[in-house]
């Protein structure tokens, strides 16, 4: 059996194969409310039904404020569970697992009122310029984050992704590009590592699943958080129970990103190896030939895939062919699989 096609278990989860369907944005809410839609349930359920073994839903605010867009999913009430709760029934029926990206959008949150960020600097000359977050804020959204993920249980999830990258709040702390506080969560590493570190403590109260986090390792400024700052943050992580860092890039400020296929796979292998922790490999993997290289030479655990699951919801059965293994079809597709 292929690697990219053997099962891996994370604490008490076992998925069937390491092929994930990366968070994205989808941007459906049609009502502003946060709500699931049938867009939603179609367009994950047929993830699923494609064989990709854990389907993670995109990132879903754990305040309204914090949203990317007013469009986005959210879990800041309970209303929003049983919508959460049909679409992880949909995902479990084909067989796959399910996650959730939790997430807050800080100053990078495009919506109809106050934003906030550690400090009131805003993304750019043309974005709302954000409000410094107080002691009781701060407090506020770890609360949100723990009751996002006692909702998240009860909505039936089997893995939960904590969003540190891309430029949104929690990456806001982390970075000190962003993070110019001057009290208990600014300044030093482990200060700016604070609130990811209490948020996790929370969520951990209620949740006993495997817990990822999604980290942008490359900051793209030389004044940034180094290589090396995210080892440190990877094995202090891992101490504090994580089961897998997501590997991502950019988004902290802007600039632009050099992207080619297979570009943010040095930071999931070397977090892996010089953390050892295990990690995930995003960013322009297109085919099963490069995944099974990933996995094979053991530079990342898991392989996240995004747009090109946009493209082609039944890649997996693509990627299987590519690698001259047999993938199971669902069993209303058996007829058209293999030919």
């Amino acid at each position: 059996m292929t690697k990219l096609f053997s099962p891996i278990t994370f604490k008490n989860i076992e998925l069937k194969n390491r092929l994930v369907m990366s968070p994205m944005c989808m941007y459906s809410c049609v009502e502003e409310d946060g709500l699931v839609t049938p867009f939603h349930q179609i367009h994950y359920g047929s993830r699923a039904i494609g064989q990709v073994g854990l389907v993670m839903v995109e990132a879903t605010a754990v305040q309204p404020e914090g949203r990317i867009s007013m469009q986005d999913l959210g879990i800041w009430s309970d209303d929003h569970i049983p919508g959460l709760r049909s679409l992880t029934e949909q995902i479990h029926a084909y067989g796959a697992s399910s996650a959730i990206q939790l997430a807050h959008a800080g100053r990078k949150a495009d919506v109809n009122t106050e934003i906030y960020a550690p400090t009131n600097i805003p993304f750019h000359e043309h974005s709302a310029t954000p409000v410094a977050m107080t002691r009781e804020d701060i407090k506020d959204t770890i609360v949100a984050f723990q009751q996002a993920a006692v909702r998240a249980k009860k909505a039936g999830f089997h893995i939960i992704e904590i969003h540190a990258a891309h430029g949104y709040l929690l990456n806001q702390f982390l970075s000190p590009l962003t993070n110019k506080r001057m009290d208990e969560y600014g300044g030093t590493l482990h200060n700016r590592m604070r609130l990811l570190e209490e948020v996790i403590q929370a969520i951990q109260t209620d949740w006993d699943g495997p817990i990822f986090v999604r980290l942008s390792v490359n900051e793209y400024d030389t004044n940034g958080n180094s290589i090396n700052d995210f080892i440190i943050i990877a094995k202090l992580l891992k101490a504090l129970g994580i089961h897998l860092i997501d590997c991502s890039s950019g988004g902290i400020i802007p600039v632009s990103v050099p992207a080619y296929p297979g570009y943010q796979v040095p930071y999931s292998e070397k977090l892996k190896h010089e953390a050892n922790i295990a990690t995930g490999a995003v960013g322009l993997i297109t085919s099963g030939v490069q995944a099974e290289e990933i996995l094979q030479n053991d530079r990342a655990d898991l392989i996240f895939v995004g747009r090109t699951l946009l493209r082609n919801p039944y890649w997996a059965r693509e990627a299987a062919n590519e690698l001259k293994t047999t993938l199971q079809p669902p069993t209303q597709y058996k007829r058209g699989w293999n030919i």
